[in-house]
């Protein structure tokens, strides 16, 4: 029955339409700096979803290209 429940949690994260991304992923995307990337959520420029005790950030994917298709015009 646990296998069952592991393999169903596994297809619901798989058909996510979006996945988070950490800072180092979205930076990575972006070009830029970490330091930006946090700036740019501290000024609302992107939404910056914060997860667990240490406050991680996390970014949807379609947030960050779509950040990416305003930056490169």
């Amino acid at each position: 029955m646990a296998a069952t429940r592991r393999e169903k949690g596994a297809n619901e994260s798989n058909a996510s339409p979006s996945p988070m991304l950490t800072t180092g992923e979205a930076c990575q995307i972006l070009h830029i700096h970490c330091n930006t990337l946090r700036r740019w959520g501290e000024k609302r420029l992107i939404v910056a979803y914060r997860f667990g005790p240490r406050g991680d950030r996390r970014f949807k994917r379609e947030d960050v290209t779509a950040l990416l298709a305003q930056v490169t015009l």
